[in-house]
C-alpha cells in the first residue's frame, strides 16, 4: 500500500468519526506528519514513531480480531509507523511455525510496517524453583522469537503471586495481591532478580533489550520496577512504560521511570474502559519523556469499550498530537 493511500486511509477513518473541528485538526496534523518528521538543524528525529500493538484489536475476547495478518493488515491501513506482538496472541503454546513467524516478517516488510516490540508474559514471583526454571526457559526461547522477527525490545513482567481468583478479581483490588501463606514480597524480589540475570546472557548475545514493564506483581510500584533494574545494572533489562497502570499519582511514577524507558505503551480508553478508565493528560506524558530525552517508539494499547474502527484512529490522532518534539 503506497503511502498516499495509507495517509488518505487515516485521515478518512479520523473524519469520519470525530466532530468537524476536532476531525479537520486531526486530518492536519496527519498531512503534516512528513513535515513533521523531518529532522530538525541538529540532525534529530522530531516526533515519536507511533506503533499499534496487537492487544488493541484482539484483547484476549475479539476473536475475529486474533490473526495477526489481520492485525498487521489494519495497523497498515490506520496510518500506525510500526506494529508491537503479543506473542500469547499468535498461539496459547506459543510453539508456532517458523515458517509462519517469518510469513508475518514478510507480510510487515512488504508493507514498510517494522515489528518494533513484542509483548510476553512470564512469572518468577513464586517459591517454587521449578516453576521459576520453566519461566526462565520460556522467556529465553520468547527472546530467540524476538530475535528471529527482528523484534529489538521484548516486554518481560515480574510474574504476580497467583492468589487473586482471575484477572477480574485482581483489578478489583486495583492490582493489589495478598501474597502466598508465609511469604512477603521481600521474599519474591531475590527469585525475580535472579531470574532475569539468568535471561539476560541471551538477550545480549541476540541485541534484545528485556522491558520490565509496571504490571502488577513486583512492578505494581516504580520502587519495584526500579530496585529490579537498578540491582541487575545491565543495559539488557530495562523499562516497558505502560503509561495506564499507575492508578494514582501517574504523573511522579511515570517521571521515576522515565531515565531507563525503552518502550512505552501508551493506553486509551474511549467509550470507557474494560476495567477501569484514566483520565491521562498525554500532552504533559510526552513533556516527561522529552525532559529525560526518550525518543523511542509509543505503542498504542487500546482498552476502552468503543468499537475499534473508531477508537483507534482517534487514539493515533491523539498521540500524534501529544508525542511531538521540538
Amino acid at each position: 500500500m503506497n503511502q498516499n493511500r495509507r495517509r488518505f486511509l487515516a485521515t478518512s477513518a479520523a473524519a469520519s468519526v470525530l466532530p468537524m473541528s476536532a476531525a479537520t485538526a486531526a486530518i492536519a496534523r496527519v498531512q503534516d506528519a512528513p513535515s513533521a518528521m523531518a529532522k530538525s538543524p541538529s540532525g534529530a528525529r522530531r516526533t515519536h514513531p507511533i506503533a499499534l500493538s496487537t492487544y488493541s484489536l484482539w484483547r484476549f475476547r475479539n476473536d475475529e480480531l486474533r490473526n495477526m495478518n489481520t492485525c498487521i493488515d489494519l495497523a497498515d491501513e490506520f496510518g500506525f509507523d510500526g506494529i508491537e506482538f503479543l506473542l500469547y496472541q499468535i498461539g496459547q503454546n506459543e510453539l508456532i511455525s517458523r515458517s509462519q513467524r517469518m510469513a508475518y516478517k514478510r507480510r510487515a516488510q512488504r508493507l514498510g510496517l517494522p515489528l518494533m516490540g513484542l509483548s510476553t508474559h512470564q512469572g518468577f514471583v513464586t517459591p517454587d524453583r521449578e516453576k521459576r526454571e520453566f519461566n526462565i526457559d520460556r522467556t529465553i526461547a520468547q527472546i530467540e522469537i524476538a530475535y528471529d522477527l527482528g523484534i529489538p525490545t521484548m516486554r518481560v513482567n515480574t510474574g504476580t503471586w497467583g492468589t487473586s481468583k482471575d484477572f477480574d478479581d485482581l483489578m478489583a483490588n486495583r492490582g493489589i495481591e495478598a501474597p502466598l501463606d508465609g511469604y512477603t514480597d521481600e521474599d519474591a524480589f531475590p527469585w525475580v532478580i535472579e531470574a532475569f540475570e539468568k535471561c539476560l546472557p541471551t538477550a545480549e548475545r541476540c541485541g534484545v533489550v528485556l522491558g520490565l514493564e509496571n504490571h502488577w506483581g513486583l512492578g505494581l510500584t516504580p520502587e519495584g520496577i526500579l530496585r529490579i533494574v537498578n540491582a541487575i545494572d545491565s543495559p539488557w533489562l530495562q523499562v516497558t512504560t505502560d503509561t495506564g497502570n499507575f492508578l494514582d499519582d501517574p504523573y511522579e511514577r511515570l517521571a521515576k521511570m522515565a531515565p531507563h524507558t525503552v518502550l512505552v505503551q501508551a493506553k486509551t480508553y474511549f467509550g470507557g474502559g474494560q476495567w477501569y478508565s484514566l483520565d491521562l493528560d498525554y500532552s504533559r506524558i510526552g513533556r516527561i519523556l522529552n525532559e529525560h530525552d526518550y525518543r523511542g517508539w509509543v505503542s498504542l494499547e487500546f482498552e476502552g469499550m468503543e468499537d475499534y474502527r473508531t477508537a483507534i484512529p482517534k487514539s493515533l490522532a491523539l498521540l500524534r498530537k501529544s508525542f511531538p518534539r521540538g
